[in-house]
């Protein structure tokens, strides 16, 4: 395994991050259990969750997901040897089953870390991020920002920021990131940052071969403002694995909730097509050159996989051993400029 320091930090993390969202969904506790059993003996330390998890979201399997992590944490005794990751959820998107308020707020805050603490049975999380912003913005596959006039979102970052800080002085979280934002976003909280509040350290935002959106206007501020991606769906849902070309096996994500369109459009079938070709010519598995691509890119601090059987963990995690040549990189650029961003 390959180590990353948080930017900013003297935290060390795997360049590989294990994904949890099936748990409490497509895999049982028993199964995640195990999940994180071979990602530590792989020699991963970084794990990312959220609140809301698992997916699809919904009242009833809401917190399962950071309830496995707590009673795994429990079992095992390795709280101290990972690194793990939060998220708190934004307002909107239809989560009001997980609490009244969900905006950034003292209060929300402090309800949402307070019960994600109790639920992953641990004192701290190590990195908190704001799962989408609480203004309106185009995430979650909208390509083009629409602006509102009667939007009732204020400018409230230094407030956001102020209120994080309470809960790192109190120990109950030690750094912060974002998801889901965009370039306006990530500059403001740096701007604050500048004049003195509490600085970010990473953004989850989607980042894959099909979908390179973050290069436009994001990652001259990742390397120019020392803040780490965390790039999730790197293999598009699974769709970079190739297996869903012909037809979508039974029980695999896409056909157990055929609503995660996302990856599934005619611009993103061809481009998958065309780089499982490429994998294919050189005797790799799509699903690694895809991870091995996110892999080496000089902005990504750890790329977040996730999988629903060992065999399938294990092959994603086997992808930082790949390395791509000059030769491989100019052909999937190549496709890239051809079909640029299908599923954004």
């Amino acid at each position: 395994m390959l180590y990353n320091n948080i930017p900013g930090t003297q935290i060390k993390v795997s360049k590989i991050c294990l994904g949890t969202m099936t748990w409490g969904q497509q895999n049982n506790e028993a199964e995640g259990h195990s999940q994180m059993d071979l990602a530590v003996e792989k020699g991963i330390n970084f794990f990312d969750t959220a609140e809301m998890y698992p997916i699809p979201a919904g009242g009833e399997t809401q917190g399962k997901t950071e309830k496995i992590i707590g009673s795994w944490f429990k079992k095992t005794g390795k709280r101290e040897d990972i690194i793990l990751a939060g998220k708190i959820a934004g307002p909107g998107r239809s989560m009001a089953h997980i609490r009244n308020n969900l905006g950034f707020g003292k209060e929300a805050l402090e309800d949402a870390i307070n019960k994600s603490l109790k639920r992953l049975q641990t004192d701290y999380i190590d990195l908190y991020q704001l799962h989408w912003p609480e203004r309106k913005s185009n995430y979650f596959g909208i390509k083009e920002y629409e602006h509102d006039e009667e939007e009732e979102w204020k400018d409230n970052f230094a407030e956001v920021l102020d209120h994080l800080k309470e809960f790192i002085r109190k120990g109950k979280i030690r750094h912060i990131g974002l998801s889901n934002e965009s370039p306006y976003g990530v500059m403001r909280f740096v701007e604050e940052a500048r004049k003195g509040a509490q600085g970010i350290r990473t953004v989850q935002n989607p980042y894959s071969l099909l979908n390179r959106k973050d290069e436009i206007g994001l990652t001259e501020i990742y390397h120019r403002e020392k803040i780490g991606l965390l790039p999730y769906s790197p293999l598009g849902m699974g769709t970079l694995t190739g297996k869903y070309l012909d037809a979508k096996p039974a029980n695999s994500r896409l056909s157990l909730f055929p609503q995660y369109s996302r990856y599934s459009n005619a611009h993103a079938v061809a481009a998958t097509g065309k780089y499982c070709e490429l994998a294919n010519c050189y005797n790799i598995a799509p699903a690694q050159m895809a991870l091995a691509f996110v892999n080496s890119r000089p902005f990504v601090t750890s790329t977040i996989i996730g999988a629903t059987s060992l065999e399938q963990l294990e092959q994603n995690i086997n992808s930082i051993e790949v390395d791509l040549s000059e030769e491989m990189i100019r052909q999937i650029n190549e496709i890239h400029q051809e079909i640029p961003n299908p599923a954004p």
